[in-house]
């Protein structure tokens, strides 16, 4: 199929690796001008790298910023002022138990994970309602719905982004614009993998023996059993980038291989 992303702009947050980097990565398969986000030039310069011997051809640059604050979004949105398409996916996590979580914990998760795309979509929604045409996506993830025990205040975070995508499409009535959230699964990232591979070690065992009791014990619902590709997510999302999606808005849109037990 032919997602007609021909010559769009695309803003992906936190692109260097993981389904950041997957969603880059297929956006430019698909023709789109992609930018590449990371907190650092050294990051952006070898997620660039990657993806220009993947896709010779592709248009794709460069941002560096650390989208986490006030200050990082507004230097991207000075450096980009529009874009057609923007994907929120910029997200930090940790497991800690709730009576450990400071205040300074839930204010970070929450600038992270939910303030960067507010002050994105802040600044890059008009510039798509007055062209009536743009793209909007919040990688959230299935703990929005099943708030994980371990992290509530991840979850916190997911379920505001969900909130947030569909209070946004109930203000782009009648436009063609759409904005909707994709609930991930638990997904092979960049950060998830050391994370595994940590616990692995800690606990003596190896990590995928750590991943199958994961999805026993932690995730039994998964209709998969097993850790979701970053690759698996980024088909979802740049579908529902592409004007051939265009039905689709206000949803929150499951890739969670099964995880959230529920027929809706």
């Amino acid at each position: 199929m032919n997602l007609k992303l021909d010559n769009k702009t695309a803003l992906v947050t936190a692109s260097t690796a993981g389904i950041g980097y997957a969603i880059a990565l297929d956006l430019a398969r698909e023709g789109a001008r992609v930018v590449v986000n990371g907190r650092t030039e050294a990051r952006v310069d070898q997620a660039l790298a990657s993806i220009r011997s993947e896709v010779p051809g592709a248009t794709v640059v460069g941002l560096a910023g650390d989208l986490g604050t006030a200050s990082g979004c507004r230097s991207i949105v000075d450096r980009l002022p529009s874009v057609d398409v923007l994907v929120n996916n910029l997200g930090i996590f940790e497991a800690k138990p709730f009576e450990a979580i400071p205040d300074e914990d839930w204010l970070r998760m929450f600038e992270v994970n939910v303030l960067s795309g507010v002050r994105l979509t802040r600044a890059y929604l008009p510039g798509m309602k007055t062209g009536n045409w743009g793209r909007i996506i919040f990688i959230s993830s299935e703990s929005a719905v099943q708030i994980p025990p371990e992290m509530i205040h991840y979850g916190m975070t997911k379920t505001a982004q969900v909130a947030i995508a569909r209070g946004l499409a109930e203000t782009c009535t009648g436009t063609g614009v759409t904005v909707n959230s994709v609930l991930a699964g638990p997904t092979a990232s960049e950060g998830v993998t050391t994370f595994v591979q940590t616990l692995a070690t800690q606990r003596q065992t190896t990590p995928a023996a750590f991943e199958r009791d994961f999805f026993q014990t932690m995730r039994p619902t998964s209709l998969v059993q097993r850790f979701l590709q970053p690759e698996e997510i980024a088909k979802v999302v740049v579908f529902l980038c592409s004007p051939q999606a265009s039905a689709i808005t206000g949803a929150a849109v499951r890739a969670d291989g099964g995880v959230v037990k529920a027929a809706l």
